[in-house]
């Protein structure tokens, strides 16, 4: 689907991540409110609310954002795994773009502490038709075993990854993780071994947190009087297709396939192409994930992702900056409003007030893409106006 009209980002929140900061509540109240106050109209005037949460009790959250005022809209809730976040933005986008509304809302949130999932793994015949669960873990060992067989990827490369990310954290006052001194790639591989090759600083960390998003018209913006200085020019949600070998259930996050045609269907109706991107938010919930995306996007060809990497094309002074937030590995990672801080990110940067972490090169275009199991896909494009 593509949009038929104009939509702008005009206010992002975010609380910070990790815990035991905040209650739940108090974190979505606080994003929110930054939201409201980011966009500089009042909350009456959001026609639409979508609500984004994995791991939340069924009736958590209409109750929480009754404290933002009871003005009588619809409110959606959604979930999609890690890529929640990023449907309700979708969905926000979407009601905008159609013409339906001029101005909505997305906020995500979720705290696994208080996760209402059940566990899977204890529940006898939950689909015995398919293949047994792989846990994301184990999954992702898979891929980097599978790298380094292939084009020879070394632990010190994904070490690499990691590292940059944490780094990004350090700048990143909403991040989860915050050293307080420069993580090196010695420190990453001295880390506990959680499944060969990753260690516990090469995967994200699953603290609470919430983000939220208001977008808007361009006759929403003429009525208000403010302006719109980053505008969405695509939105694309795919999912999985068949291919010979597929996985089923085992497939955490789906195929590469699916990875490249979210993203290339985003280039195409945003009219750009991935040399014109300037800033990159990725699912890296483990470091193996991001060095694939690389090439998976169209950064860099087959093969040349550790190249990339190790020239320094990614850091926040190279060509393609990628998590300059942190990413899932710093940020922090709780599931539903991870997708929503990726647009919280991007905003910032094209903005120019991503403060100390800000990319060398103030960037025209940022990209979004999250995935969830299942598995989906979202991409978003914003560009700065």
């Amino acid at each position: 689907m593509t949009m038929a009209n104009d939509v702008f980002v005009l206010g992002v929140g975010m609380s910070r991540f990790g815990g035991p900061y905040q209650q739940l509540d108090s974190r979505i109240i606080e994003a929110s409110t930054e939201a409201i106050d980011d966009a500089a109209i009042p909350y009456s005037e959001v026609q639409s609310l979508y609500l984004g949460t994995s791991l939340a009790a069924s009736t958590y959250g209409p109750p929480v954002v009754k404290d933002l005022g009871l003005t009588g809209i619809p409110v959606t809730r959604i979930e999609n795994a890690s890529a929640t976040g990023g449907a309700a933005f979708y969905e926000a986008v979407h009601a905008v773009s159609s013409g339906r509304l001029d101005v909505t809302m997305a906020i995500a949130f979720d705290d696994p502490s208080t996760s209402a999932v059940p566990d899977f793994n204890n529940v006898e015949d939950i689909s015995p038709i398919l293949d047994p669960f792989v846990p994301p873990m184990a999954f992702f060992s898979m891929w980097a075993v599978r790298r380094m067989e292939e084009f020879g990827t070394t632990p010190e490369t994904l070490a690499a990854v990691a590292a940059k990310n944490w780094n990004n954290a350090r700048l990143n006052p909403k991040a989860e993780r915050q050293a307080t001194e420069e993580i090196t790639i010695e420190r990453v591989l001295g880390s506990r071994m959680l499944a060969y090759p990753h260690t516990a600083r090469m995967a994200a960390p699953q603290g609470a947190g919430a983000a939220a998003v208001i977008v808007a018209s361009k006759a929403a913006l003429e009525k208000f009087g403010v302006s719109g200085d980053v505008k969405v020019v695509a939105a694309q949600a795919h999912s999985e297709r068949y291919a010979p070998g597929h996985l089923f259930t085992g497939a955490i996050i789906g195929p590469p396939e699916m990875v490249s045609r979210a993203a290339f269907a985003a280039y195409e109706e945003a009219s750009i192409g991935p040399e014109d991107l300037g800033v990159i938010a990725f699912h890296d919930a483990y470091a193996i994930e991001e060095l694939l995306y690389y090439e998976a996007v169209g950064l860099c060809g087959p093969g040349e992702a550790d190249r990339l990497m190790h020239d320094g094309e990614t850091q926040l002074t190279g060509r393609f900056p990628t998590s300059t937030d942190g990413g899932f590995i710093g940020r922090g990672h709780p599931s539903g409003p991870t997708g929503v801080a990726q647009i919280w990110e991007l905003t910032h940067q094209l903005r120019g007030s991503a403060g100390d972490r800000a990319v060398k090169h103030k960037p025209s275009n940022g990209l979004a893409h999250i995935v969830g199991a299942g598995s989906v896909c979202y991409t978003h494009i914003l560009q700065s106006c």
